[in-house]
């Protein structure tokens, strides 16, 4: 049970919220008092969880994350409901890609589309989101992969490893200046992608992964969690 004074008051921002892992966290972190801003591209299941959460304590917001503007715009959205933002979860992105870790055999512009959102957005951001969080001496998260850390087939892999040294790089920018930052690298969580009919304990929950990433957030300040690596247990690679 996730501690529901933790948060107290603090504003996480969260993109790729719709659903899944994003969604999960923004559960969890407003369970332990968190107010949450809540992105993704398309506003249906923002919107419900943002009903499920309370109007005063979630904010939802069409962004995508590759478009700057968007993003300037949401966090300007948030400082006037909130007037603050003390962490992100950077969680947009998708797979496209061939062979035995992917799906079918997507286009160059799907690979383009994965790219731009995996790793430009990402990049855009943190860029967006940083300076109210070395203000609020914060905490930013990354999602990379287990895939950043072996090198599959197909450019999904690529992006993951983009974001494991994107992660490092921010870290050394700014831990300085008392921001913590953290890379969280799930394995295979249990989708239809990765479903195929393998039995439950080869997969991690969305539950799983939220849980491990409140671990890291609710650190007191002096500590910096910089890397959660979880696979499930059957996991071999």
């Amino acid at each position: 049970m996730t501690d529901q004074t933790a948060g107290a008051g603090k504003v996480l921002f969260i993109t790729g919220a719709s659903m899944g892992i994003g969604a999960a966290v923004a559960r969890h972190a407003a369970q332990a008092g968190y107010r949450v801003v809540l992105t993704a591209r398309s506003l249906g299941k923002l919107e419900a969880l943002a009903a499920e959460l309370g109007a005063d304590n979630a904010l939802a917001l069409k962004v995508d994350v590759t478009e700057w503007a968007e993003l300037e715009v949401a966090v300007q959205a948030t400082l006037q409901k909130f007037g603050q933002l003390d962490a992100a979860f950077t969680n947009a992105g998708f797979t496209a890609g061939t062979g035995k870790y992917a799906s079918g055999d997507p286009t160059p512009d799907e690979w383009r589309d994965m790219i731009l959102t995996n790793v430009l957005g990402a990049a855009l951001t943190a860029r967006a989101t940083l300076p109210e969080i070395v203000k609020a001496k914060g905490h930013f998260f990354l999602v990379g992969s287990v895939a950043g850390r072996v090198a599959n087939p197909g450019p999904y892999s690529a992006t993951k490893w983009a974001i494991s040294g994107m992660g490092d790089s921010i870290r050394k920018e700014v831990s300085g200046q008392g921001v913590r930052v953290t890379i969280v690298e799930p394995g295979r969580v249990d989708t239809e992608f990765w479903r195929n009919g393998k039995p439950d304990a080869q997969f991690l929950h969305e539950d799983d992964v939220a849980r491990a990433v409140m671990y890291a957030l609710t650190q007191p300040d002096h500590v910096a969690i910089n890397e959660l690596l979880i696979r499930p247990t059957l996991q071999e690679v």
